[in-house]
C-alpha cells in the first residue's frame, strides 16, 4: 500500500510534521506537530498547527492517530491542541517511561508527576501494529537517539524521526541522557533491512552545505549507499567513535529545555500553580 503523504516544514526548527491518509480513503495519521514557541517571550503560537488543521478539514479528513516518534528536544508538540480540534488519539513509544523518569530527575518534579506514560492514549511497543482505516502501521522500536524512538512503517513509507537525515546530512546526535551511540547503530540497521524502494521520511532537516533546497524524502536503497554516517556498510566501531566524537561539538537545541517538560507530558505544559500561571523550569548546569 503506498500512503498519501503531505509534508509541513517548520523553518524555525527545521522539523518536518506529516499528514498520512489512505490511498483510497479519508482516514489520517498526523506525524510529530509543532507548537510554535517564543522562549524570549514565554508565548506559544499555533499558527504551525491550524496550518495542518486547515489541510485537514479541506481534504475532509478524519484524524485517527497522533503520532510522535519520540520525545523532541527541539520543538514543542501541538499533540494535545490538533487532537482537541481534529480528534486523534495521542501515541508514543512505551519507553517513554524511561525518558519520564530520567527528565522528571533533571527537573525535580516530585511524585506529581506520573512516570507512567498515562499521559498518552496509546503506548506502542516493538512489533506492534494499528490501523489507519484500512492502512497498517507497523511500529519498530528504534532507540539511540533517545531511549523512546519509534520509526512508523506504512505501507511503502517509513517514518523514522531523527533517527536518520537525508543522506548528506547524516544521522541523529545521542548525546541525550539515555542516549547510545551503540543502540542508534543496531536501530539503523533494522531500518536499513527494509526494502531498498520504501521511502523514508525525516523528521528535520538542516539543509546541508552545498544543497540549496530544503528535503526530507529519501529511500532505503539511498540511504544504504549515500548516507555519510552509516552508508557503504561503515562498521559500528567507526560509526560509534565518530558520533562520540562529532556529538561532544554540539550545543544543547534552543529549545530544549521548554520541550522536554512539555513533551514528556504529551504536549501538555506542567500544571498551573497557585496563581494560574504555568512555569517552566530551568536547571542550571545541570544538561
Amino acid at each position: 500500500m503506498t500512503p498519501n503523504v503531505t509534508a509541513f516544514f517548520d523553518p524555525a526548527t527545521f522539523t518536518v510534521s506529516y499528514v498520512v491518509r489512505e490511498p483510497d480513503g479519508s482516514n489520517c495519521a498526523i506525524i510529530d506537530s509543532v507548537l510554535d514557541y517564543d522562549p524570549a517571550a514565554g508565548r506559544t503560537d499555533t499558527s504551525s498547527a491550524d496550518a495542518i488543521i486547515a489541510f485537514v478539514k479541506a481534504e475532509n479528513l478524519t484524524v485517527t492517530w497522533i503520532l510522535e516518534s519520540h520525545v523532541h528536544a527541539d520543538h514543542l508538540s501541538a499533540a494535545p491542541y490538533l487532537q482537541q480540534q481534529v480528534g486523534g488519539k495521542i501515541g508514543i513509544g512505551d519507553q517513554i517511561t524511561v525518558v519520564q523518569d530520567t527528565f522528571g530527575k533533571v527537573f525535580n518534579e516530585g511524585t506529581a508527576f506520573q512516570r507512567d506514560g498515562s499521559q498518552f492514549d496509546a503506548l506502542f511497543k516493538d512489533g506492534d501494529s494499528v490501523n489507519i482505516g484500512q492502512m497498517r502501521v507497523d511500529v519498530m522500536h528504534t532507540p539511540g537517539h533517545t531511549p523512546a524512538c519509534l520509526t512508523y512503517v506504512i505501507g511503502d513509507a517509513a517514518f523514522v524521526g531523527d533517527t536518520l537525515f537525508m543522506p548528506d546530512f547524516g544521522t541523529a546526535r545521542c548525546d541525550f541522557p539515555g542516549g547510545s551511540a551503540e543502540n542508534l547503530f543496531n536501530s539503523i540497521q533494522k531500518i536499513l533491512a527494509l526494502p531498498d524502494e520504501t521511502r523514508v521520511f525525516v523528521g528535520h532537516d538542516y539543509k546541508a552545505p552545498g544543497r540549496d533546497e530544503f528535503a526530507w524524502e529519501t529511500t532505503i536503497g539511498e540511504q544504504k549507499a549515500l548516507n555519510i554516517h552509516i552508508g557503504a556498510g561503515k562498521p559500528l566501531e567507526e560509526f560509534v567513535s565518530m558520533r562520540q566524537e562529532r556529538d561532544a561539538t554540539l550545543g544543547m537545541p534552543r529549545l530544549i529545555l521548554p520541550s522536554i517538560q512539555t513533551n514528556m507530558r504529551a504536549g501538555q505544559f506542567p500544571e498551573p500553580e497557585d496563581n494560574g500561571v504555568r512555569y517552566l523550569k530551568v536547571p542550571v548546569n545541570t544538561l
